[in-house]
């Protein structure tokens, strides 16, 4: 019950739309899913893996988060919204985490053993990142949306970008920074487009000029 508590009070001070805890625990899908989770996994570790896989994929049927019984998630985890939420079974995610909906903790396919991703205390990733991969993502790390991280990422560092860059450590901009500008970008077809306009206004230029020198002959 320390653990439920701990985790309704996260969720009322993460989410401004929450009105009471009350609320939460009825009506919030990411803490029945933690719930559902956490059976699943004592079943897991207690060697009942079949009945693991039956609570985690009746939790998936009806929250629409499917996390891995063999996955360890520490305290006062938040998923906020939560629908497309995928997390394998080597993950482990510490405390004080907070995922959007969309978010996978995953694997490449080229691992054995430890497959996912190891998410260190107070990490947020936000709405459609992927994390794939045997690596850690350092505490108080912040992952951007849709992002797709293949790498491990420091402490305090900002990820943006498909493959993510780190683009903020400790709120400071790093060098390359500059390199996953996601506004300025620069369009390939747009270049290619200004590059045959030119041909094409210097191959008029020279019709125009051979023209006037038969006229003048």
């Amino acid at each position: 019950m320390t653990r439920l508590g701990e985790t309704l009070r996260a969720y009322q001070a993460r989410d401004p739309a929450a009105r009471s805890r009350l609320e939460i625990f009825l009506l919030y899908p990411g803490v029945h899913a933690t719930i559902y989770h956490r059976i699943a996994h004592f079943l897991y570790c207690h060697h009942l893996k079949f009945l693991a896989r039956f609570v985690s994929q009746w939790s998936r049927f009806w929250t629409g988060i499917e996390i891995h019984p063999g996955a360890q998630i520490g305290r006062r985890f938040v998923i906020d919204h939560g629908m497309g939420i995928v997390i394998g079974e080597t993950a482990e995610i510490g405390d004080d985490v907070l995922l959007y909906h969309g978010v996978t903790l995953g694997g490449t396919g080229k691992d054995s053993g430890k497959r996912h991703p190891t998410i260190g205390n107070n990490v947020m990733i936000a709405c459609g990142a992927k994390v794939l991969g045997p690596f850690k993502v350092g505490d108080g790390a912040r992952i951007a949306s849709n992002a797709v991280v293949l790498r491990e990422v420091p402490e305090n560092a900002t990820a943006v970008g498909v493959p993510a860059q780190i683009v903020r450590i400790a709120g400071k901009k790093v060098n390359y920074a500059a390199e996953v500008d996601q506004i300025h970008v620069t369009d390939p077809v747009q270049k290619k487009l200004e590059a045959l306009q030119s041909r094409l206004e210097f191959v008029e230029k020279m019709l125009e000029e051979k023209e006037q020198q038969e006229k003048e002959f």
